[in-house]
């Protein structure tokens, strides 16, 4: 199958988060099952490819000039590069002041229109769209060209003047949102099959509380929407052969992890201790929750744990970043910018790894982490709740990811007629008219429960008085029912 591969980013060439990571992954694996991909990706830094030749590239006149050079990368392989107006910038999406270049409607509709007439010159069997940066491309497209289209973050919509609907010669209600052009919108509706990166994730955006604004239109696709779990390519984030690295490690042999934390230490000025070093290797924005961790650094002294954070976006983000450097040297360490190897060394280097996100999509820093040996501390949203396994419920011997859907099993105490004690921990998303879970041990909440099978509270279909040693109760949420087993009766 020839697959079109269309993407603002892709590593290791621009890489502003998870997305130019997920593409350059997925297409090296579309590759390796046989199939052709053709990765189209904007000409911001006009490099250089092996074998160039021109692509014809036909576009509408507000959207010329363009034009369109094929090659091989020794990166990436197999890369169309697309230069259009105003599309050569120092940061793809953002001016040195970190706003939004003004004219980013013109710079990726312009891309799309490219994409569509790329994917007619190259005779595509399928388009993949990634984000709202190539979204307007099926407007382009003909009618029987498959189209799948990925979204990354919802978060980023790609709103343009209503206008724009006027220079579009396809699907303009379908980009027609709120008197203004919503490129995510308008291919969610059209797209054959919307793809998420977690299954989590497509969940939560069917929901007015996670779909910023889209959840209508989402949750009208149905079947069509779906949740596929991103990886890492574990070719490049391998500890055992990762060239950025001191030396190399791997389970049951990690000197070479020790020999990372000693040059993260040295990178920072610190003294070497056996106080924990927690990374965060982040965009700073407000979704993942940076000012979070910012928050919390005032307690770093009393936890005995100091801060390393690699980031780069919101100035004022990177301006609070510097400020605590400067008030606790100590015990925060900031660099402001992307440094590939420098994020090499942090997950290899840190003990704890920091991942307060708002929300999550699916994220690929905690796996990252993961694969070099350094614990993620993460929020259960999202692709976070499908790639993390909790410790405390791995213990209790559940299976699989925490997931606000997997119905978990504990033991607990029963101290009086509809009263419980708590002896384990559960997850965090389970809810109930009474409180929030966890609960730390020994906590008793007014729980609504029953014994197994019924379906109300306990006192209008159940008798704690009947329940015995080994037999089942359950709690009712808006969520999850999570069941738990009787080993004591007081």
């Amino acid at each position: 199958m020839r697959i079109l591969m269309a993407t603002a980013e892709l590593r290791p060439l621009v890489s502003r988060g998870g997305l130019g990571e997920a593409v350059a992954g997925l297409t090296a694996a579309l590759r390796r099952a046989g199939h052709e991909v053709d990765v189209v990706l904007p000409d911001y830094g006009r490099w250089e490819l092996e074998g160039e030749r021109e692509v014809p590239v036909a576009v509408p006149p507000w959207a010329q000039p363009v034009t369109a050079r094929r090659g091989t990368h020794p990166d990436v392989g197999e890369l169309v590069l697309v230069d259009c107006p105003q599309i050569r910038r120092p940061d793809p999406y953002v001016g040195p002041d970190g706003r939004d270049w003004p004219d980013n409607d013109l710079r990726f509709a312009s891309f799309s229109a490219a994409v569509a007439a790329l994917a007619r010159t190259l005779q595509t069997d399928v388009v993949q769209l990634n984000d709202w940066h190539t979204a307007l491309a099926p407007a382009f497209l003909a009618p029987t060209t498959p189209t799948v289209l990925t979204i990354h973050n919802l978060a980023f919509q790609g709103w343009a003047n209503v206008g724009w609907l006027h220079e579009l010669p396809m699907h303009r209600d379908a980009y027609a949102r709120e008197g203004g052009l919503n490129m995510l919108a308008g291919a969610i509706r059209v797209a054959d099959v919307v793809a998420t990166v977690s299954p989590t994730y497509a969940r939560e955006i069917t929901t007015p509380e996670g779909g910023a604004g889209l959840d209508d239109v989402l949750r009208y696709r149905g079947g069509d929407l779906v949740g596929i779990r991103n990886g890492i390519d574990t070719d490049v984030w391998d500890p055992a052969t990762d060239p950025m690295i001191p030396a190399p490690y791997r389970a049951g042999a990690m000197e070479g992890k020790g020999m990372a934390r000693a040059e993260l230490l040295a990178r920072t000025g610190w003294a070497d201790s056996r106080e924990p070093l927690v990374g965060v290797v982040t965009r700073l924005v407000e979704q993942k929750g940076i000012d979070l961790v910012f928050e919390a650094a005032r307690y770093l002294t009393g936890m005995r744990a100091r801060l390393v954070v690699l980031g780069s976006g919101d100035r004022s983000l990177a301006d609070w970043g510097r400020w605590l450097a400067a008030e606790q040297p100590d015990r925060v360490w900031f660099h402001d910018g992307f440094d590939l190897p420098l994020a090499h060394l942090i997950f290899a280097g840190a003990d704890l790894f920091a991942m307060p996100s708002r929300f999550e999509p699916c994220g690929l820093a905690q796996m990252q982490a993961m694969a070099y040996g350094t614990i993620p501390v993460v929020t259960p949203v999202g692709g976070l709740c499908d790639t993390v396994v909790d410790a405390i419920v791995k213990s209790a011997n559940t299976a699989g990811p925490v997931s606000v859907n997997t119905v978990i099993t504990y033991r607990y105490v029963v101290t009086n007629t509809g009263n419980i004690t708590i002896r384990n921990i559960t997850v965090n998303d389970v809810h109930n008219a009474y409180g929030s879970f966890p609960a730390p041990a020994g906590e008793v909440l007014n729980a609504d429960v029953a014994p197994l099978g019924d379906s109300s509270d306990a006192a209008a279909n159940g008798s704690w008085d009947a329940l015995a040693p080994g037999d089942a109760i359950r709690f009712s949420s808006a969520y999850q029912v999570v069941q738990a087993d009787i080993d004591n009766l007081q």
